[in-house]
Parts: C-alpha cells; structure tokens; sequence
C-alpha cells in the first residue's frame, strides 16, 4: 500500500476499534494496539508490508516513553525504598533471567535470543502493576511497598539494557566487556552533564518559558527538552531513550514536572501506541498455529518462575509470607519494556522477526491474564496460604469471656469501636488477618484473634456463643452476608451489626438477618443534616426524632440520588445502582386518570418516593393515587427498571 494518508486512516481505525473492544473485556490497551499491528502487518492482513518505516517512527515512542518514566522517577523514593530495591530488584532480575537464558540457550539457535529473551522476560509490566496500585488505594500497604521497589529496580535494569543493546549489536567494535564498561563510562558522564544542566539551566529556562503565558512555546519547549535529549546520547553513540530517561528525571525534581507530563501525554501515547502496533507486527497469526504448545507452556512456566522467584527473594530479606507471595503474584507477566527490548532488537539485526513473534506472543499471554490476577490477587493469596493461616498462636477465648462484643474486623472503624466500649466497660474480642496489625494490637493488650472471620471453627474460638453482640466493621458486603449466614447457623438469636459504605446492598444484608446496617454515606448525610439544623437553631429535640426517625424508617427518605452525567450503571460488585428520576406525565401520557396500584411499574422494581402536584408535594402517595395531567413522579430504583417504568408512564 503506497498512499501514506490512506495507511494512516487505516491504521488509526483499527487501533481505535481494537481499544474500544478492548476496554469492555476489560483488557489493558498495550493488547489492543499489539492486536491491531497483527491484524495489519505483513502476518495479517498485509496492509502494511515493509514496517522498516514504522520501526524508525515508533522509536520515538520509546523516547517519550523514558521521558515520562523519568519525570515519574523520584531519587528519595528510590532512597527510601532502597532496601529492596537493591536488594530485592537486582536477585530477582538475575535468578529470573539466568534459567530462561539457559533454557533458550539450548533452544535457541543463536545466544543473542537466548541473552535478550532472558533479559525481556525478567522485566515486568510497570505500567499495569502500579496503575491498578494507585487504583486500590495499595501504594502503601506491604506488598505495594515491594512491588514498586522491585519494579523501581527492572525500570533501572531496562534502562542500562537500552544502553548496552547496540554493543551487543556491534560485537566488531572490540572487546565487548571494554566496550561496555566505555558505555556505561559515557552514560556516568552524561548523567553528570544533564544533572548540572537540569539543576540550575532548565528550570531557568522553563520560568522564562512560562512568563510567556503561551501553551504552544511550552509543548514545544517540552518536547524540544525531550527530544534534544534523545539527540544528544545519539550522537554519543549511546541510546535515545537513555538521554529522554535522564533528561526526564532532572525534570522530575522541579515543579514543571506535572504540567510537561499532561503536555506530552497526547504525543507519547499516540507514538507508544504506533510503537506496540509496530511490535505486534513481527507476530504472525501462523506463529499461533505452529507455536502454540511452546507459547503456551513459555507462558506458563515463566509466570510460575517470576512469582517463584520474587516471592523467595523477598522472603530472604524477611518480608512476610503473604506480602511476598502477593507481590509474586503482581510480578507474575512480561512487562511493556520486554517488548522494547525484542523490537530494538529486531531493528539491530540481534534477532529475526519469527523469534521475536514468538517471545512477543509468550509475553502477550502472561499480560492477558494479568487484569485477572491483580483483581484476585488478595483471594489467590489466602487460598495459596490457607494451611498456613492456623501458624500464628490464637489461643480460643477463656469460658469467662461471656456478654462479649465479637468485632470482625479490626482496621479503623473497628479500632474506634473498641476504644469506646473500653470507655463504657464492655468486654470485647476483635479477628483479622493482618498479622502486623495482630502482633502491634496484642502487645498494647487488645484481645485479638487471627483468622478468617467467616469460618464457623474461627467465630467458635472467640466465643461466638457466649458473644452479646456481632458487628462487621469492614466495608464488604459479600463478605459481611457470608458472616451472617455462618452466624446464625452458630447462634440464631445473636444480633449482628453491619457496616456498609452506602444503601446499595441494605436490603440484602437485612434479609440475611443483620439486626442493624449502618450506611456510612448515609450516616455522613444524617450528621451533616444534623449540625446544620442546629446551626439553624432547630431545637435539639426536634433534630434528635429526625435522626430516629431516619434510622426507625432504614433511611427511607435519603435512598437514592440524582446522577449527573457520570451516571454509574453498576457498584463495585457489579449489582445495578439505584437513582431517584423525575417523570412528569402530560399531554397524552398513559398514565394519566390511572391508579398508581393498577400501573404496577416495571413489575414492582420501582417504587414512587413523592408525588409533586402543583405546589403540593405527596410523600410516598398510596395505591389509590389518581394520576392527573401535569404531574410529576420521583421514581426509585435501578437505571434499567426506571427506564422501563417510565416508559410505561408515558407511552403505555
């Protein structure tokens, strides 16, 4: 296909329709892009067929992408987790690619696949990994903690393959060891020249670049900063991406740093994105078809091998069980520099495009089933370690422990409940699974017990018989009903108290026999409701019914919501949300001169909350309600109930 422009469309087509389908199999986009350059390159379709052009191109993609990593890359982050970053990363990197070396060695034709699949697959996916981290709010916990040092560590490794790749690819320029050492010497002495550059002549130039008040001068002055470093370590005979990578992290220091970010986001994703089309065109469809047993087991063995590792690295440097067998399953996939390496490869002459179609597609596989991974990973790890949860010493609780408060759960909320029984004198027993947080409890002398609260032998070793009161003090409704359904199989007449984070799940929690549901978003409404009635100076008795009230009716009057336009279909355990909806019935509407009883909307799934009638308002209007012309009705229920009712309204 010789017309650029009609390549081009074509192209971006596909990408687009691949990130769209790819999105709803909730799939990252990096497997988009590689799908849409199979569909189009020469093993595909055959839209593109020399892709020497698009290589060249896509390297700037790479560039970017080292830049963005090193605005992202903090020196006191790395410092404070040097621990494992030194001591973790470079083990793990080593004892991952040594026996994948070894093996590709003796299968391998040439020891160049053998060296960059080795090196390829002992990086993991930094950009999935720490996305879903910060998605969880799991930066900071334990195995978040390792994950990114490890992966502080491979991002580190990269960049110094990225550096030695061209000597590998030129073994006539002497001898490699000397060549190498006189690399990284020029990249010490680069590092040294950008540092001084970035400390005290960029941010100079930037202010001035900013006193210029034009978006324009500064995307260009950032891309200039990118790319004029990229040049530089060319020229030098080193690596592109090494200079962007150095340029990126001086940056990163200053308080530029967030607005280049968001400025050269929109070019390095749309180059990164040609960059992975590219890579995905060295994948033939044929590989699979040929292949598909090696690519299979490749997959296999070095997802068990990477989670292996890491987990009995971290192990050694003390970390717990369960923190380093989590991490292991984090850091179980190929990563996105693995593909950087084979393509640079690839371009180099290192290795052909069939070998490399191969330890693309190895890679592929892994980060297909990592979204699954990073979801249940926390599930995976308790069943990986399920013989070993009865390790720690809970002894059960003594027969004179009786009328005792049984807390399930003991992060904040169930920390401050036990203070204030303390406060009232009431004796109280608390489980969780956080051993950390068992050992700090129990060595201030609370009464704390490990385990999995839904078992029926953990609830009767803290003395669920002889408990007053159950309260589920953690946010998870699935798991808040599987302790009531054990429960009360235990002790029938017990009373249990759960918390939630909203009304989504109320109903189904008081129908599995929770006494009391405490909705915190509610509860927030109710005080926020509270403390400006009385700064209105409503009498405290008057406020103090409401508030009763509200609980006596399970919060009837603040179920639901208006949506705005980020209206969410579904909460996070995927069950249909619930909004309020105004419908006003007029003109020839159905309804009109109906009973609202007679009308039986959406088979009963939606209730009416109000009638407005002229400047009347009718709160929850019986059955007998005629509807009248002009009306307007406060629907309640899920989106697609109250869509339907309202069409039932309207049209009958």
């Amino acid at each position: 296909m010789h017309d650029s422009l009609t390549l081009v469309v074509i192209l971006l087509t596909t990408a687009v329709f691949a990130v769209v389908v790819f999105r709803r199999l909730h799939l990252p986009p990096i497997l988009a892009y590689l799908g849409a350059g199979v569909l189009a390159g020469p093993g595909g379709f055959g839209w593109v067929g020399d892709t020497s052009g698009m290589q060249h191109l896509a390297e700037f993609g790479i560039v970017f992408l080292l830049f963005s990593l090193g605005l992202e890359f903090s020196i006191p982050r790395l410092l404070a987790l040097r621990r494992v970053v030194f001591g973790a990363g470079p083990l793990q990197v080593l004892l991952t690619a040594l026996p994948v070396i070894a093996l590709l060695w003796w299968l391998a034709p040439t020891p160049a696949v053998a060296l960059i699949g080795g090196a390829a697959f002992a990086l993991s996916s930094t950009a999935m990994v720490i996305r879903d981290l910060i998605a969880r709010g799991a930066v900071n916990t334990g195995y978040g903690r390792a994950a990114t040092g490890v992966l502080l560590f491979q991002d580190l490794a990269a960049v110094i393959l990225l550096v030695l790749l061209p000597v590998l690819a030129d073994p006539g320029t002497g001898n490699p060891l000397t060549t190498a050492a006189a690399t990284l010497g020029k990249a010490v002495l680069l590092f040294a020249g950008i540092y001084v550059i970035g400390k005290w002549v960029l941010p100079r130039a930037l202010e001035e670049t900013g006193r210029t008040r034009s978006d324009e001068v500064f995307v260009m002055t950032a891309l200039l900063l990118a790319l004029l470093a990229a040049w530089v370590t060319h020229a030098l005979g080193l690596s592109m991406a090494l200079g962007a990578f150095l340029a990126g992290m001086m940056l990163g220091e200053s308080h530029f740093r967030h607005q280049i970010e968001a400025d050269i986001r929109p070019f390095r994703d749309l180059l990164l994105g040609l960059f992975f089309m590219g890579v995905g065109m060295l994948v033939s469809p044929a590989l699979f078809v040929d292949y598909w047993y090696w690519i299979l087991i490749g997959a296999s063995l070095l997802m068990v091998l990477k989670l292996a590792v890491v987990t009995a690295v971290l192990r050694l440097l003390g970390e717990r069980r369960e923190t380093a067998l989590r991490t292991g399953v984090l850091l179980a996939q190929g990563g996105e520099f693995g593909f950087v390496l084979m393509a640079l490869a690839v371009t180099h002459g290192l290795i052909s495009n069939e070998q490399a179609g191969v330890l693309v597609s190895i890679t592929v596989l892994t980060m297909a089933v990592t979204p699954a991974l990073l979801e249940h990973s926390g599930t995976l790890t308790r069943r990986l370690l399920r013989q070993w949860e009865q390790e720690p010493d809970t002894p059960a609780v003594d027969e004179a422990t009786a009328g005792h408060v049984l807390l399930c759960g003991y992060g904040r909320v169930g920390q401050n409940l036990m203070r204030y029984l303390h406060r009232f004198h009431h004796q109280a027993v608390a489980i969780d699974t956080d051993l950390v947080r068992i050992q700090e409890a129990s060595q201030a002398g609370e009464r704390i017990l490990y385990g999995d609260a839904t078992r029926k032998e953990i609830l009767e070793r803290a003395g669920i018989h002889r408990a007053s009161l159950l309260v589920v003090t953690f946010d998870d409704a699935r798991q808040a009903e599987r302790i009531l359904h054990t429960a009360h199989q235990l002790c029938p007449d017990l009373r249990v108290l759960v918390r939630t984070r909203d009304d989504a799940h109320l109903d189904e929690l008081l129908a599995a026999g929770a006494a009391e549901v405490v909705p915190e978003v509610l509860e927030a409404s109710l005080m926020l409701v509270a403390h400006a009635l009385m700064m209105l100076e409503t009498p405290f008795g008057k406020v103090l019914a409401m508030l009763r009230q509200s609980r006596r009716e399970r919060y009837k009057l603040l179920r639901g919501y208006y949506h705005g336009e980020s209206l969410p279909t579904a909460d996070r355990a995927g069950n249909p949300y619930r909004l309020l909806h105004a419908v006003t019935v007029h003109g020839q509407a159905a309804a009109i001169g109906k009973r609202l009883g007679d009308l039986g909307l959406a088979g009963g799934k939606v209730e009416v909350q109000s009638l407005r009638r002229e400047d009347r308002t009718l709160a929850h209007p019986d059955d007998d309600t005629v509807l009248l012309d002009g009306d307007i009705l406060i629907l309640y229920g899920p989106l697609e109930a109250v869509e339907a009712a309202e069409e039932q309204l309207l049209g009958g």
